[in-house]
């Protein structure tokens, strides 16, 4: 197919959608300037990453861990959500979308109008800190001042717990209630929209598999081939935000 059959395609599954997910990787904010950790040439492959356990065990690597963020803070302030998360915004704005399942951690969905409590965030978010023994939350800006200030992140004023980006580590367990929920949104999908994702980090890689499995429809938009992809209703090889955006009709 041509990439205007391959739009209208798409087109046709999301009509003909009851309940449809979209489930989202890096691939749809490196579109808004967002470099990716995972693939080659990604972030991981030119600096270590940051261990659970490395993080717990040592003010070392917390503080190094601290400084990589805030490094990061002139990218996160300028992105900003592209054609691609506008589409999205859209589909749940319109009743198509129930849920966005994404492995993203920079609030972009969020940001785009999608409401807070139909994002599923896997990996979490780096948009704000919490503690690890009781949850309480600190917001990036009053983290970011600490450390500017004392080189260091404090503890946690509540309990003494050690604060941390909102995010989920290399070694560090996965979320029980965002992957309970997602589980829960690919039953009831009968179309799941994969956007963005190589598909190839687990256990989050397994919820389209499970949708098709369990009898929905599965289409995928990204550049490069996936694990998926011979299983696929459809897949498309091109940019995300040129392609859902035409299928949506979506600037």
């Amino acid at each position: 197919m041509d990439e205007a059959q391959e739009i209208a395609a798409l087109s046709r599954l999301i009509g003909e959608a009851r309940r449809a997910v979209v489930f989202t990787g890096a691939g749809i904010s490196t579109e808004s300037g967002i470099p990716d950790f995972r693939s080659p040439g990604g972030i991981w492959q030119q600096m270590k990453p940051i261990y659970f356990q490395d993080f717990i065990a040592s003010a070392e690597a917390r503080r190094e861990s601290w400084r990589r963020r805030f490094a990061q803070d002139p990218v996160m302030r300028g992105a900003e959500p592209n054609r691609g998360h506008r589409a999205v915004a859209r589909l749940v704005r319109e009743g198509k979308v129930s849920a966005v399942i994404t492995q993203n951690i920079d609030g972009l969905h969020q940001a785009s109008g999608v409401p807070d409590r139909q994002v599923i965030e896997l990996h979490g978010s780096t948009m704000y800190g919490h503690c690890l023994d009781c949850a309480e939350r600190y917001e990036i800006e009053d983290l970011r001042a600490q450390y500017e200030r004392d080189g260091d992140v404090h503890d946690c004023r509540a309990c003494g717990g050690l604060v941390k980006t909102a995010t989920i580590s290399f070694g560090q367990q996965m979320p029980e209630v965002p992957m309970l929920r997602a589980a829960q949104e690919i039953e009831a999908c009968d179309l799941c929209i994969v956007l963005g994702s190589s598909l190839v980090v687990y256990p989050a890689a397994a919820f389209p598999e499970t949708a098709k499995r369990k009898g929905a429809k599965l289409a995928i938009v990204n550049r490069e081939a996936t694990g998926l992809d011979d299983i696929a209703d459809l897949v498309i090889h091109r940019g995300i935000g040129d392609v859902l955006g035409a299928a949506v009709g979506t600037n």
